[in-house]
């Protein structure tokens, strides 16, 4: 996603140049004429996205693209944190309240958007090779409790992963869509000096539309780049309660099996 980002961009850099360096020179007449035919009355958002530059227009359709990606990750993230809300607080009651392990590994699988239910069904299933073992005789309480932290551990760290799963895309929106509407933004005030430059005199009833199309660029910028802020930084918080759920739970689970287990 990152990639891709950086070659449109690239893409819209090199527009952007090849539009100062091949455009075909028009006279001072032709400039006047041009920016006459706005009415600056009537200069609303729709037409100041309609008549903005080309790479104007392409900078504000990339962060409507990045605006777009940010909420559907925002939707996703939402539904993946309430999911894990609702679910982790019954397993967690079952865990504490069942009579074996066994009743709580059947239970778990009643609950498969619980984070805590797959850290105990890896931890479950670790600890029945370790008791396996143990029974052979091959087996000692240091090296079994080792295993099956580090069970628990791997377990934990495939979950946060899949939490923070793109979100990492909306710390990219975050910080650079204000700079990319900042991008549109230069241009459309370089065209606003251009009409002024044409005109002989800067009046406002001609500049203030094209300043009008460059500052909906920053606009763009931060419409996409707030939410995706906000909402990453809430994200993060929630994964910071979870691991220090899963750590909580781990301690237990160990205090458990080894009270039981390892004796």
């Amino acid at each position: 996603m990152k990639k891709s980002l950086i070659i449109i961009f690239t893409f819209f850099c090199f527009v952007a140049l090849s539009q100062v360096e091949d455009a075909s020179p028009k006279s001072d007449q032709e400039k006047v004429e041009q920016v006459q035919v706005k009415n600056p009355a009537k200069i609303g958002v729709i037409e100041a996205l309609r008549s903005a530059s080309l790479i104007v227009q392409l900078t504000m359709v990339l962060l409507a693209l990045m605006s777009i990606v940010s909420w559907a990750i925002i939707l996703s993230k939402w539904n993946l944190f309430k999911k894990n809300t609702v679910n982790n607080a019954p397993f967690e009651d079952i865990f504490f309240k069942a009579s074996s392990l066994d009743e709580i590994f059947d239970m778990s699988k009643s609950y498969p958007d619980s984070s805590l239910a797959a850290v105990f069904r890896a931890g479950y299933s670790e600890l029945k090779k370790i008791i396996s073992t143990k029974n052979t005789g091959s087996s000692n309480l240091l090296s079994g409790m080792d295993n099956l932290h580090r069970a628990l551990n791997k377990a934990v760290s495939n979950e946060v992963s899949y939490m923070e799963r793109r979100l990492s895309f909306l710390a990219t929106t975050g910080s650079v869509s204000p700079f990319i509407g900042l991008f549109g933004t230069v241009f459309g005030i370089m065209n606003s000096f251009q009409q002024i430059g044409a005109m002989g005199s800067a009046n406002l009833a001609v500049v203030a539309p094209g300043i009008a199309e460059a500052l909906i660029a920053t606009g763009f910028g931060l419409f996409a780049a707030i939410p995706a802020a906000v909402f990453y930084n809430h994200f993060i918080n929630e994964i910071k309660k979870a691991e220090l759920q899963f750590n909580n739970f781990i301690t237990d689970f160990l205090n458990i099996s080894k009270r039981n287990f390892f004796k």
